[in-house]
């Protein structure tokens, strides 16, 4: 048994520092206030020492979730069971739960099975936890870092209470190294460290709010520091090489793909050329496919520009054709142009308005044959039934102007492009009503 606490004792020393530094009580917990602040309801639930409810942590990585299903295992005096959707299947699943079980016959308790990266799981493994949550067998805590509501199973999501999580705060990591440096049991405290000036500030800030992130980073620069009469001095230079980029927790097919896009489109329609060059820059800084951002800025260029500067259309297919053609990194010259052509013209969402109204009309009334006097009559037998009888060819009228209708008769009169009066549009709108004026005169 001695030597099994040893070899324990040692594999403890030799993790990370960001498993060492790990809280061991809610007091440790640095940040995610909204969850387990003064009031809040899991702290109230976790200082009654209540039976928690099944969870689902969100959040970014390095942001305790981890670490949180621990402490609730703790505080409620539940056996924990951790396993990863990532190495897992059903027979693991299964296995636990059979362990639940064998737990509660001997105290009566409900074990409480932690999955990480919940979202992982497909669908019938999700829903194998399901009869076992409900009865009582277990408490189940998933931690993901993707939608929940997208990626769990809305049976299981139904019977979970979600929390989100938020990456931590540059001080809240600042607290986190310092106390890293100064932990002699866990932490660096026994190493005689030295810091140039900024250097944990750098390192805060390169984590983007992952704690594990930036404690592993300052035990690497530390253990890459060579000591000089038994200190070592860290410095920026040494910070730069161990990190080489900033830590992102962009995800070309999570959530991060989806809201990191949808900001550049709100900031290319708000007319914003700054943030739609940073939000452009986060998603090809990041791996992000081009051609994806090309055709987003094709859609919006038809979306929200269109007839208040066509040229919108052109530049962005021309952007998307250079990207094809060209590739990064170089594409990414064509396409902050067409960012920034976007981001400043005039804007107007008529024509798709307009097709909105049409589609609307499509499906709610009749779809009545088309008029005899927009039929062509291909054949003597079509012209004898009146196809084409009254058209006017416009290029044989004055103006160009015909008086007939072109819709159905129970949709005459009816509106779906209202030109604004922004940019060309605004000539389209004066060009319509004097048209319209003009043929009510005949």
């Amino acid at each position: 048994m001695d030597l099994f606490a040893k070899s324990q004792a040692e594999l403890a020393r030799s993790a990370p520092l960001s498993d060492r530094m790990r809280p061991r009580s809610l007091a440790e917990v640095v940040g995610q206030e909204d969850v387990i602040g003064p009031g809040r309801p899991l702290r109230r639930i976790l200082e009654a020492k209540q039976l928690p409810p099944s969870m689902i942590f969100w959040g970014p990585p390095g942001t305790g979730k981890t670490t949180l299903a621990r402490l609730v295992a703790k505080e409620a005096e539940l056996p924990f069971l951790p396993f990863s959707a990532v190495t897992s299947g059903i027979k693991e699943v299964r296995e636990a739960i059979e362990q639940a079980r064998a737990r509660r016959r001997e105290d009566g308790k409900p074990a409480l099975v932690f999955v990480d990266e919940i979202h992982r799981f497909n669908r019938a493994q999700q829903d194998a936890f399901l009869p076992h949550v409900e009865d009582g067998t277990i408490v189940l805590i998933g931690a993901t870092t993707e939608n929940p509501s997208f990626e769990v199973n809305a049976a299981l999501l139904s019977r979970a209470r979600v929390f989100v999580l938020k990456g931590l705060a540059d001080a809240e990591v600042l607290e986190l190294l310092r106390r890293a440096l100064a932990d002699k049991e866990r932490g660096l405290g026994e190493v005689a460290v030295d810091l140039e000036e900024g250097t944990l500030e750098r390192l805060a800030n390169l984590a983007n709010g992952d704690a594990r992130q930036s404690l592993d980073l300052l035990e690497l620069a530390v253990r890459a520091t060579p000591a000089d009469d038994g200190r070592k001095r860290v410095t920026l230079a040494t910070v730069h090489d161990v990190t080489q980029r900033r830590n992102s927790n962009y995800d070309a097919s999570g959530d991060q793909h989806y809201d990191v896009a949808s900001a550049l489109i709100k900031s290319l329609r708000g007319s914003d050329p700054d943030a739609a060059l940073y939000w452009l820059a986060r998603m090809l800084e990041n791996g992000e496919d081009p051609l994806f951002v090309a055709r987003r800025l094709v859609i919006f260029a038809s979306e929200d520009v269109g007839n208040a500067d066509p040229r919108g259309l052109m530049v962005a297919v021309a952007a998307m054709q250079a990207t094809h053609f060209v590739g990064m990194p170089e594409a990414h010259y064509a396409l902050a142009q067409a960012t920034t052509y976007l981001a400043t013209t005039q804007k107007s969402n008529a024509a798709g308005a307009g097709y909105a109204k049409a589609a609307h009309d499509v499906e709610a009334t009749r779809n009545d044959p088309v008029p005899l006097h927009l039929r062509n009559a291909a054949t003597s037998l079509m012209k004898g039934l009146g196809y084409g009888k009254g058209y006017q060819y416009a290029h044989n009228q004055h103006d160009a102007i015909v008086t007939h209708d072109h819709l159905p008769e129970s949709l005459v009169g009816r509106r779906y492009y209202e030109p604004k009066d922004v940019g060309h549009e605004a000539a389209i709108r004066r060009w319509l009503a004097e048209r319209e004026a003009k043929r009510r005169a005949r």
